[in-house]
């Protein structure tokens, strides 16, 4: 396979999966945000961006309030922190490995594309187009498992997308600051797609401590940092088995 697509399949698998976890990280802290006096929303939106690797610049610190958060994240199409940013280069990647990708999945991240400026900009817009993108990359991935042979063009896509997990979930647990920024422990789950698993893996053992155990060591839930980096390490076996 040439290096160029299986790069263009690498980031194809992260900028879906980024997209998907920004959604996520949104659509859980859209409406505790809007119900904040507004130096209490650049505080936390602030800190978000800095969860995210979007850290404001110090000149523009104090701009950096609810619409310049729900713009960086949601609707830069420049940035590939943003979910506008990722979904746009996961197609041109795609467009790049034409003759590789199904005409499936090409289809779903072009009309994704095109879909994108058809939402409102405020944040009752912003909740509905979270959604949305959540339905489009879970559409996504499911055309690439089921439209695609597993062999050296879909492991590269596995390859990026367990790796783009295990970044996105180590970004909240590192982030020294996440509970001044709000994320609790229950939000941070949630921001992973992960509560109700939680929720009936551990009954009754629930707290910071083993919720944080979770997202980092539990080997059955897809974000958690073990399972992503498993599936990583087993796609780099097939594809260079020696």
């Amino acid at each position: 396979m040439l290096s160029r697509i299986a790069e263009s399949l690498f980031w194809i698998g992260r900028y879906v999966e980024r997209a998907d976890g920004t959604a996520r990280i949104l659509d859980v802290n859209l409406e505790r945000l809007n119900q904040l006096p507004a130096p209490e929303q650049r505080v936390v939106s602030r800190q978000l961006l800095g969860i995210m690797g979007s850290r404001p610049d110090a000149g523009q610190a104090g701009e950096s309030g609810l619409n310049d958060l729900l713009d960086r994240l949601a609707y830069d199409r420049t940035s590939p922190t943003s979910i506008s940013g990722a979904l746009g280069a996961a197609r041109e990647n795609a467009r790049r490995a034409r003759e590789t990708v199904s005409s499936a999945l090409w289809e779903c991240l072009n009309t994704t594309w095109y879909g994108l400026s058809q939402h409102r900009k405020d944040v009752v817009g912003t909740y509905r187009f979270c959604h949305w993108v959540l339905e489009r990359t879970a559409m996504a991935k499911g055309l690439a498992d089921t439209t695609m042979s597993h062999d050296e063009s879909w492991q590269f896509m596995i390859l990026g997308r367990s790796l783009e997990r295990a970044d996105m979930t180590a970004r909240m647990l590192q982030t020294p600051d996440v509970l001044s920024a709000g994320l609790s422990w229950v939000n941070m789950l949630r921001c992973a797609g992960a509560y109700e698993s939680f929720l009936r893996t551990r009954r009754a053992a629930f707290g910071d401590e083993h919720a944080a155990e979770f997202l980092l060591l539990d080997r059955l839930f897809p974000r958690s940092i073990v399972y992503a980096l498993s599936d990583a390490e087993q796609a780099l076996e097939r594809l260079d088995p020696s």
